[in-house]
């Protein structure tokens, strides 16, 4: 299920505009804040501090999803 939102998220979102977010050396200033929205961000973290409270499978899932698109956004959730 994860899996799949972010696949969506990515070929919707991230990656129409990915070529010319790489021209102006950044990504569009609304993917962070949408990432969060969507639960991406913190997904390892327990439910109780704000997180997902997921797997690292799922993390794993997550970050393949987001590499295939960009892989600066999966740095940035694995950091």
């Amino acid at each position: 299920m994860v899996q799949r939102m972010v696949r969506d998220f990515a070929a919707k979102e991230v990656l129409p505009t990915i070529q010319h977010q790489d021209r102006l050396g950044g990504m569009a200033p609304s993917v962070l804040p949408r990432m969060a929205e969507l639960g991406i961000l913190g997904i390892t973290i327990p439910v109780k501090y704000g997180g997902q409270g997921m797997d690292y499978i799922s993390l794993g899932l997550v970050c393949e999803e987001l590499e295939a698109v960009d892989t600066s956004l999966r740095v940035v959730i694995s950091v």
